[in-house]
């Protein structure tokens, strides 16, 4: 069991090391989120995940465990709303991608709504 925690925090570093080469990589703000949100949720749950294990198998604190998983769950659920939220505070602010999109839905979108 103790290798499929170390497993998980294994992945949780490489996501987060693959993410800040895509901060440093990607040729736009938006680009840069995507990298940063990835950051953020997979680098963080897996490291959640592998807490939650180690603390059921070798802690056995149920209340830790129950804890973790509950913050697991608000990962997946707020970080990705919160990205979609900048990116678009970012795109209503004016600032676009360097290169033009084949189809920007969005930029359709505010244009309804204005």
């Amino acid at each position: 069991m103790r290798i499929i925690v170390d497993i998980l925090i294994l992945c949780s570093i490489f996501f987060a090391f693959a993410g800040v080469v895509g901060m440093l990589r990607m040729p736009d703000v938006f680009c840069r989120m995507q990298s940063s949100t990835n950051i953020a949720t997979l680098g963080v749950l897996g490291v959640i995940l592998g807490g939650f294990l180690f603390s059921l198998v070798y802690l056995h604190d149920v209340a830790m465990a129950l804890k973790l998983l509950m913050m697991g769950v608000f990962y997946i659920i707020t970080n990705p709303i919160t990205g979609h939220a900048i990116c678009r505070g970012a795109y209503k602010h004016g600032i676009r991608p360097d290169n033009e999109m084949e189809c920007d839905k969005y930029g359709e979108d505010l244009e309804v709504e204005e």
